[in-house]
């Protein structure tokens, strides 16, 4: 078996890490398409992770978070990614999620004659402001391996009629928690004495609409919670645009610091009260059981029905009274309804691998 993995993304990283850790550089290459440019938010993670150094390292053109400038950045990393994969001629192609890496690579792989194994298959928030939604159904379609998280992800695909084998594996982000968890402890720098409730806000359908952020930070200062909020680049980037940051950095309630790499999220997200966020990865590493934290989600749809559905977690929306007022409700009993997470046993990384074995040995 010869597998290549192609990733772009902090959340990428961590989700394969499980998979990667498993395999050697004589059975897989490691490709990184640079989609996070930003050391904080992509390479830091390889190397926190003790990830042997990707094979392949693009330099993709800066973009502006344009629509423009995402169909531009996909092209780009086809045309780069199709002369590697030519060149290395894997049995498959592992990639992971809904970033723009992935369709991309998604679209070489099949050009190429190469099978596309997706993990994380089958999420869906029928949102189509999103564009990881139509990254996530081109590339369910497109795939010849579907891993799927749940067997409520594994039914929407037997629904979409997709082309491919589905197999249902669980989460590999629980996986994750469960081997980086001890570490995190040890090695997290973050020292926080006071209770606090952590969020973090990084969409684009959320940071990029000056109204929708304004009305998410709205309800966050006006709760009785302390926040802490370490800072994607992007959400700074708005927040100064829109003039906003002098506002948000100088509240009472709010503690702006900056990004942090996996360990210390791990950290803060046990020691937290409650989390606020619209992450899709925290959504999910928040019910592992060695985390176990209620999140509330600010957002207007979430591709992570499953937590919601078992009380782990609550859709708020963007709306800056209601924000506030689930925030304080939450205050008063921040216990989630289970500590029994809806994404697997931390075997995913185990089974998806037995499977690609079975496929291409």
């Amino acid at each position: 078996m010869k597998i290549a993995y192609v990733f772009g993304t902090r959340p990428e990283i961590i989700k394969l890490a499980p998979i990667i850790n498993k395999t050697t550089k004589k059975n897989s290459t490691l490709i990184f398409t640079g989609q996070h440019y930003d050391f904080e938010m992509s390479l830091r993670f390889i190397k926190e992770l003790g990830l042997r150094s990707p094979d392949y390292k693009m330099k993709l053109t800066k973009i502006q978070n344009t629509t423009s400038d995402r169909a531009t950045q996909t092209g780009e990393i086809i045309l780069k990614l199709a002369k590697i994969l030519t060149k290395v001629n894997p049995d498959s192609v592992v990639i992971q999620g809904d970033t723009n890496t992935v369709l991309a690579a998604a679209i070489a792989s099949i050009k190429c004659g190469i099978p596309v194994s997706h993990v994380e298959a089958g999420l869906r928030s029928y949102d189509w402001r999103m564009p990881e939604e139509h990254n996530r159904i081109a590339v369910d379609h497109i795939s010849e391996i579907l891993f799927a998280p749940t067997k409520q992800t594994a039914n929407i695909l037997k629904n979409e009629h997709v082309h491919g084998k589905i197999h249902i594996t669980g989460n590999t982000s629980i996986d994750a928690v469960s081997e980086f968890a001890k570490q995190a402890e040890k090695k997290s720098t973050l020292k926080i004495d006071q209770d606090f409730v952590l969020a973090t806000i990084h969409r684009g359908e959320n940071v990029d609409n000056k109204k929708t952020l304004q009305s998410i930070f709205s309800g966050i200062i006006h709760s009785k919670a302390n926040f802490l909020l370490p800072s994607h680049p992007r959400t700074i980037k708005r927040l100064r645009e829109f003039g906003l940051y002098e506002k948000i950095n100088n509240s009472k309630n709010v503690q702006l610091i900056p990004s942090v790499g996996y360990f210390d999220m791990l950290n803060l997200m046990r020691k937290c009260t409650f989390i606020l966020t619209d992450s899709g990865g925290i959504q999910e590493e928040a019910t592992s059981p060695l985390i176990s934290k209620k999140v509330l989600i600010a957002r207007k749809s979430t591709d992570r029905q499953e937590a919601v559905n078992a009380g782990l977690a609550e859709l708020v929306g963007t709306n800056s009274k209601k924000i506030s007022q689930i925030i304080n409700k939450t205050l008063n009993n921040p216990t989630p309804a289970s500590k029994k997470t809806p994404y697997g046993n931390g075997t995913s990384s185990k089974q998806i691998l037995k499977i690609l074995k079975k496929r291409f040995s």
